[in-house]
C-alpha cells in the first residue's frame, strides 16, 4: 500500500498535456498498489492551478508557491519536490517523460537515494512495469526495489486524464535549495503551428529532401494545407535543415498522432521508435524497399518533389 505522487507541469499559466497523462498514469498505478493517486505542483502563483487539478480526480493536490520556483530550475525543483514526498510519505513519484520530466526525476531520484524506471508504458500486479528497450524491439519486465521509487511513463502510452469530481488542495512551505544554479533566460522557439508532441497531424521531412530550403517550399505547404505540426527525422537535423526540436526518434520526440506522414524518410529503426505507435502512417519514398514501408498503413512509391506538391494542391482543394 502507499500513494503516488505525479508531478504537475505547467507553461505559461496552464496544465500541460504531459501532466494529464501522468495524471491517468498515477491513477492507473495507484489502482494496482492499492492508495491514493496525489499530485504535486511547484511554481509561483499557481493556487488557481492547484485548483484545476483536483477536478482530474487526484485525491489531493499539494501546492508549493514559492519565488524560487517561478522559472523551472532542475536543482531547485528537485528540492523542493524531495521535501514534499518525504513529508507525505510518497511511495511512487510519477512524471512524464518530458524534457523537464526527463532532467528533474534523475536527480530526485539521487537525492532520495532511490531507484527509477523509465519511459515506462504499462503497470501489471505485483508492483511490475513495461519498458520499451532497444528502440522499442523489445518489451522489459521491470520492478523497483525499496522505497520510495522514481517513475517516468512514455507520454503516447496512456490516454490524458478527463475532468471528474474534486480534491482538495494543501499548500505546502518545501524548502528549495537552488545549489550553484540559477535562472538566466527561456528562449521559447514560437510557432503558430500546433505543438509537435500534441498535434493530430504529423508531417516530417527525411534526408531525401535535401536542403532546408526544400523544407520551406516543398514539405511546410503541406503541413500548412493540413493544419499539421512539422518533425524530421535525425539525419535530416544532423545535415543542418532544420532545429533539433523538430527531431522526432528515439533521441528526439516520441509522437503518436492520428495521422502522421513520413516524407522521404527511409525508416530507420532509431525513427521507427519514435512514431510507430501512431494511429495511420503514410510513407512518400521513391525506395519501395525503404524500411518505412513495414509499419506505414499506407505507402507511395514516387519522387517526393513531385508528389507533395500534388498532395498540398488536392488538400488546397478540399478546404475550398
Amino acid at each position: 500500500m502507499g500513494n503516488v505522487l505525479v508531478v504537475a507541469e505547467h507553461l505559461h499559466h496552464k496544465l500541460t498535456k504531459a501532466t494529464l497523462v501522468a495524471i491517468s498514469a498515477g491513477k492507473q498505478l495507484a489502482g494496482k498498489i492499492g492508495g491514493e493517486c496525489q499530485a504535486v505542483i511547484l511554481g509561483k502563483g499557481i493556487g488557481d492551478l492547484a485548483t484545476e487539478l483536483t477536478s482530474y480526480g487526484v485525491a489531493k493536490v499539494y501546492a508549493v508557491d514559492d519565488a524560487g520556483l517561478e522559472h523551472y530550475v532542475a536543482d531547485a525543483y528537485a528540492s523542493a519536490l524531495c521535501n514534499v514526498a518525504k513529508e507525505k510519505g510518497a511511495e511512487v513519484i510519477l512524471a512524464t517523460a518530458t524534457a523537464i520530466g526527463k532532467d528533474l526525476l534523475p536527480r530526485a531520484a539521487a537525492l532520495l537515494n532511490a531507484g527509477m524506471a523509465s519511459e515506462v508504458t504499462g503497470f501489471h500486479d505485483g508492483g511490475m512495469m513495461e519498458r520499451p528497450m532497444y528502440a522499442g524491439n523489445a518489451i522489459a519486465m521491470v520492478s523497483i526495489e525499496g522505497s520510495p521509487k522514481v517513475v517516468s511513463v512514455r507520454a503516447t502510452a496512456f490516454d490524458p486524464a478527463t475532468k471528474e469530481g474534486s480534491g482538495a488542495v494543501e499548500q505546502i512551505a518545501a524548502k528549495a535549495e537552488g545549489g550553484g544554479t540559477k535562472f538566466v533566460a527561456f528562449n521559447e522557439t514560437k510557432s503558430d503551428r500546433p505543438v509537435l508532441t500534441d498535434a493530430r497531424i504529423v508531417v516530417s521531412g527525411g534526408r531525401a529532401l535535401k536542403s532546408g530550403e526544400n523544407f520551406k517550399t516543398v514539405l511546410e505547404p503541406l503541413v500548412d494545407a493540413l493544419g499539421a505540426a512539422m518533425g524530421a527525422s535525425r539525419a535530416a537535423v544532423d545535415a543542418g535543415y532544420v532545429p533539433n526540436d523538430l527531431q522526432v526518434g528515439q533521441t528526439g520526440k516520441v509522437v503518436a498522432p492520428a495521422l502522421y506522414i513520413a516524407v522521404g524518410i527511409s525508416g530507420a529503426i532509431q525513427h521507427l521508435a519514435g512514431m510507430k505507435d501512431s494511429k495511420i502512417i503514410v510513407a512518400i519514398n521513391k525506395d519501395e524497399e525503404a524500411p518505412i514501408f513495414q509499419v506505414a498503413d499506407y505507402g507511395l512509391v514516387a519522387d517526393l518533389f513531385k508528389a507533395v506538391p500534388e498532395m498540398t494542391e488536392e488538400v488546397a482543394k478540399l478546404k475550398h
